[in-house]
């Protein structure tokens, strides 16, 4: 997204815009750092602090201040490797539409962001697009690409007609997130209907994307004690496949087996991850248990990897099942 909204025609506003589009749009991520902090970490920190709304505010200023800073003194140090021309309200202007634009794509997907960090821990989910969606990518890629010596370049940026492949690309990746927007909330009507026909009353909903096939969502639903997963077709009627379709016990929020994960710090991180959690519970060493935590979003089983971990307890089996 920084190198699009760079092409179009945004770099040429200030020498250094396209480093600071580039290094804008990904900005928010250096919240990658807490994956040092051990198991869980990631999950507790991300799409939290640095992509909340004070962080939007903050961030701009930090990126603005240090490529000035960073300009100043290869300068003062005698080189000429950067561009004259350095326009420091222009290079704000692109920090913040730049940082702006990575929590709204991240929010698209069904991992969601915490827009209110550090003030609350409420997740906002779009469950529009794929958290790597392939057509979202080969778009904005086809825009670059195709705009690459088509114009001359200048010192802050292409001319018009270099430009004109990367912001075509960008109204076709918009017009691409709001169809399926529109698609998703059409397809959460449908399957809602659907699921209630039964007389169930469904809790909580997800009707997410798949890769690759926009017409294919994934559905997760919470209803009474039991979690629903089934695949969700436009071209087949009844829209939810029967045959795809799987229960999962819904653990009851005094379950003693989330209680005595959530004793555990990967326990906890992944518990205010979770938007759907499942508990299996086996038996561990020493008479122990072992505890799979299992978000349903991404996984369906404890050793599928992403979206599952697994603590020791030192409570027997018994004492933690239902």
């Amino acid at each position: 997204m920084g190198a699009g909204l760079a092409r179009s025609g945004l770099a040429r506003r200030t020498a250094l815009g396209t480093a600071t589009l580039l290094i804008g749009a990904n900005l928010p991520d250096v919240d990658v750092l807490a994956y040092v902090d051990g198991p869980g970490a990631d999950l507790a920190f991300r799409r939290g602090w640095t992509h909340g709304i004070p962080a939007l505010i903050v961030l701009p200023f930090l990126l603005t201040g240090a490529l000035l800073l960073l300009n100043r003194g290869i300068r003062r140090a005698g080189r000429a490797g950067l561009p004259s021309g350095v326009v420091p309200h222009e290079i704000l202007l692109l920090s913040a539409v730049s940082i702006l634009t990575h929590p709204i794509l991240d929010t698209l997907n069904t991992y969601g962001v915490r827009w209110l960090m550090p003030f609350a821990g409420r997740w906002f989910y779009g469950d529009t697009l794929f958290i790597v969606d392939p057509w979202l990518w080969l778009v904005l890629t086809m825009g670059l690409v195709l705009g690459r010596g088509r114009g001359r370049k200048r010192a802050r940026g292409f001319n018009d007609r270099g430009t004109r492949p990367a912001r075509v690309a960008l109204g076709v990746a918009g017009a691409y997130v709001v169809g399926m927007a529109a698609l998703g909330l059409a397809a959460r009507t449908i399957t809602q209907r659907e699921l209630e026909s039964d007389g169930g009353r469904i809790d909580q909903l997800m009707v997410g994307p798949r890769p690759l096939t926009p017409l294919v969502r994934q559905v997760v639903a919470a209803e009474g004690n039991w979690y629903r997963v089934a695949t969700f077709r436009w071209l087949s009627r009844p829209h939810l496949d029967p045959a795809s379709e799987r229960r999962f016990p819904r653990p009851r929020p005094d379950d003693p087996a989330l209680a005595a994960a959530r004793a555990t710090p990967a326990g906890e991180r992944f518990l205010l991850w979770a938007r759907f959690p499942a508990v299996q519970v086996e038996p561990g060493p020493a008479g122990g248990s072992l505890i799979h935590l299992i978000d349903l979003r991404y996984a369906n089983r404890p050793d599928t990897g992403f979206g599952t971990v697994t603590v020791a307890s030192a409570s027997p089996p018994a004492e933690l099942s239902r």
